[in-house]
């Protein structure tokens, strides 16, 4: 049976990527007061900048905004002036403060699912943000556990359902990303409901799932969420035989 399920936080329960949007529009506009690549190529050269140094870094505003000075270094063939250095910082800073804004229904969502299901927020980034993010959304008090983690990978949920004394099959998480939130549940075995977010950073969209995966469901809107639940728990009770 299905008793345990995950929440992403970052554009699952909050949004979070368009404030990085508008930072990285402002970095490109900030780069192209010395070299004239277009807004494309230097959005490209800092993504492969990121990914590269995500091993270093981890993720969040602050690994985005040494990224950007070394991207910008690189671009400008070290022209850029320690102004526009200082501009790129403010940028990473920007993101760090802005405000929590919840999806709209997101906290009735979790409240439904969590009114038959434990509940976990399990979401990645740098840990003082997230901390922060988590305890301004005002949902910390519907969550049996918060987990704040470097990567989620299988590694981390096999550990956070080892911790539980679950199985993958008991388990389901709920996410925008396909990439971090429902891959490695479902190649564990787990259930998926996708809540797909209308802007996605290029890194997470690159994922193995097929259009039609069986343990997957996609909704909408997070009023979708508790029903959609509610089917993977009956797919989850079929799958093992019960009713």
């Amino acid at each position: 049976m299905l008793q345990l399920i995950g929440f992403d936080g970052d554009d699952t329960l909050w949004h979070s990527e368009g404030y990085y949007r508008e930072a990285n529009d402002a970095f490109a506009a900030i780069v192209g007061r010395y070299v004239d690549l277009g807004d494309r190529r230097v959005h490209d050269t800092m993504l492969a900048t990121e990914q590269r140094n995500l091993q270093l870094f981890g993720y969040g505003a602050k690994g985005m905004a040494l990224s950007m000075v070394e991207t910008a270094i690189a671009l400008s063939d070290s022209r850029i002036s320690a102004a526009d250095i200082h501009r790129i910082v403010e940028l990473g800073k920007s993101v760090l403060q802005h405000p929590v804004e919840l999806l709209p229904g997101i906290r009735e969502a979790v409240e439904a699912v969590a009114a038959h299901h434990d509940v976990v927020l399990i979401t990645k980034g740098d840990l003082f943000h997230q901390e922060k993010k988590v305890a301004q959304s005002g949902l910390a008090d519907l969550f049996r556990r918060i987990e704040i983690v470097s990567e989620k990978n299988a590694a981390t949920y096999r550990r956070v359902l080892g911790e539980f004394a679950l199985q993958p099959a008991q388990f389901a998480m709920v996410g925008n990303s396909l990439r971090s939130d429902i891959e490695p549940v479902v190649r564990l075995g787990g259930w998926g409901v996708h809540l797909p977010y209308h802007v996605t950073w290029a890194h997470e969209l690159e994922n193995g799932l097929g259009d039609d995966e069986p343990r997957v469901l996609t909704v909408d809107a997070p009023a979708a969420i508790p029903a959609a639940v509610e089917r993977l728990r009956a797919l989850a009770a079929a799958a093992q035989g019960g009713h």
